[in-house]
């Protein structure tokens, strides 16, 4: 059996006893933004394998994925935000309910290995961004609805928070922020610093009590678009016990790449209103020709870099699948196996492989959970 093989089949074999938790997946909203589904789970048909994007049963069991964060995203810009989210959040509940022999809910710690042991996929609840949030009792009912994790923006600075993507605002997090950040611990939801600008990541840092996460990032140092982690912040945050969750975007990853899509991004490394989707899709796909090496590989650089600074204690995989396109070797769901194939290539320990899989995710969640 060739190496590369070997390597292979000894990832699928751990990846068969160790649990792997994607710290981030937007198949909600690809589902809810679909022209024929508009958000009908059974229409969309999660069975089938969907050539058109990248995410969907098959893939989820191809790639050995234990528990999937989902999340109910939004863009910012979304008319009647609060009305998109809440259609968001159902597509997750009708996943549920229409699916229940492939999908378990996980609202507490514990239901990672429930879900495993009933031979399930747990389907962890977050939101992504907070538009159209203007008191804490929406944090209240999310966390009743069954989301576990917030990040506070997306790419546009919000009137409490700054957005790594956007002109700041007044103050990095303003005292309304402050509080959001209280309620959330108070709640036990996980805190996620995605998105958010590193002069806000500290801030949220100076207000939060136990630890938080990144749940899509990578690290700034070896690229430097403004999505991704500065090392003081992954410091801090592996220092405050949390952890951060390297990502599969292509600009994140690869540096020539994100060089390649500035003439389509603002000064603040986004999309601009104005650039329709399909043209950023198709200079992305030119941008992919920077991609000298595998995905996989420009993300286990990452993974290393990450793993020397702040210690395999403190990172995870969050892959922000999101309908594509995606960076070669990391096109779907199903590409996690080549992934811990690559990093055991590269003399990683089963213990560690085993933090970055999801046992880092499960004790922070652990820290911060309140039963």
């Amino acid at each position: 059996m060739p190496a590369d093989d070997v390597h292979l089949a000894l990832a699928r074999d751990f990846l068969a006893k160790t649990p792997l938790i994607d710290g981030h997946n937007d198949m909600p909203y690809v589902i809810w933004a679909d022209k024929a589904a508009q958000g009908d789970v059974a229409r969309w048909d999660a069975a089938r394998l969907h050539a058109e994007t990248d995410t969907d049963i098959p893939r989820l069991k191809a790639g050995q994925v234990a528990t999937q964060v989902f999340t109910a995203f939004i863009p910012t810009l979304t008319p009647e935000p609060t009305k998109a989210r809440l259609a968001v959040i159902d597509v997750m509940l009708q996943l549920e309910q229409l699916y229940p022999t492939v999908f378990h809910p996980v609202l507490r710690p514990d239901d990672i290995a429930k879900a495993r042991d009933a031979g399930r996929i747990g389907l962890f609840k977050a939101v992504e961004g907070l538009v159209g949030v203007e008191s804490l009792s929406a944090i209240r009912l999310f966390h009743a609805m069954g989301i576990r994790l917030i990040t506070l923006c997306h790419n546009e600075t919000l009137p409490f928070v700054d957005s790594a993507t956007d002109h700041p605002g007044p103050a990095p997090l303003s005292a309304f922020g402050a509080e959001i950040v209280t309620e959330m611990e108070r709640l036990g939801l996980l805190i996620d610093l995605a998105h958010v600008s590193p002069a806000a990541q500290h801030a949220v840092m100076d207000a939060a009590k136990g630890p938080v996460l990144i749940s899509h990032a990578n690290a700034r140092a070896l690229c430097p678009h403004p999505r991704n982690a500065p090392d003081d912040v992954m410091t801090r945050i592996a220092d405050g016990g949390g952890i951060i969750m390297a990502t599969f975007v292509p600009a994140f990853l690869n540096a020539a790449c994100y060089a390649a899509l500035k003439p389509v991004m603002d000064g603040m490394g986004k999309l601009p209103i104005g650039v329709g989707a399909e043209v950023y899709k198709a200079a992305k796909t030119r941008a992919f020709a920077e991609f000298k090496r595998s995905g996989v590989d420009y993300l286990c650089d990452h993974l290393d870099y990450m793993k020397n600074l702040v210690g395999a204690g403190a990172i995870g995989i969050g892959s922000d699948f999101y309908g594509g396109p995606n960076p070669p070797g990391l096109e779907d769901a199903g590409c996690f196996p080549a992934v811990f194939a690559a990093l055991m290539r590269r003399g990683w320990t089963s213990g560690d492989l085993e933090k970055l899989a999801g046992g880092n995710f499960e004790r922070v969640w652990r820290a911060v959970w309140r039963g």
